[in-house]
């Protein structure tokens, strides 16, 4: 079996292989990705801590602190920053962190009320803030 094109005879199977390569050559991944819906983005919260942990990594880096509470216990916070590529655009890398610097992160913290939150900016130990 073929197609015919202006005398021109292409084999089912070859027009089969053309079309499902443009169709596949050209398809996108799917970038799968959460909404922001779980932060408060209408508060803002400061916090002062010590790092714990700076996971570079895609599709998020996170900066692990412990804060002292109004008690003066340690609470383990989680902070969500962005992709790699827009965390290096902003000038944060994976040198920025690290474990023991004490660092004030602005969040706008989870909604369900878990330590955590999503960064606004972040002042290093150096003194420099990053947005």
């Amino acid at each position: 079996m073929s197609t015919q094109f202006s005398g021109w005879r292409m084999p089912t199977t070859l027009l089969v292989v053309l079309v499902s390569g443009v169709a596949l050559g050209s398809a996108r991944p799917a970038g799968a990705h959460h909404s922001h819906s779980m932060f408060d983005t209408s508060k803002e919260v400061t916090i002062t801590g010590t790092v714990t942990n700076f996971s570079y990594r895609n599709p998020h880096v996170f900066l692990y602190i412990d804060v002292r509470n109004d008690k003066g216990e340690v609470v383990s916070w989680a902070i969500e920053m962005s992709n790699i590529s827009n965390t290096q655009s902003r000038g944060i890398y994976r040198s920025t962190f690290k474990a023991g610097d004490v660092v004030t992160v602005k969040i706008n913290p989870l909604k369900d009320g878990r330590f955590g939150g999503n960064y606004t900016s972040v002042t290093a130990a150096d003194g420099k803030t990053y947005e």
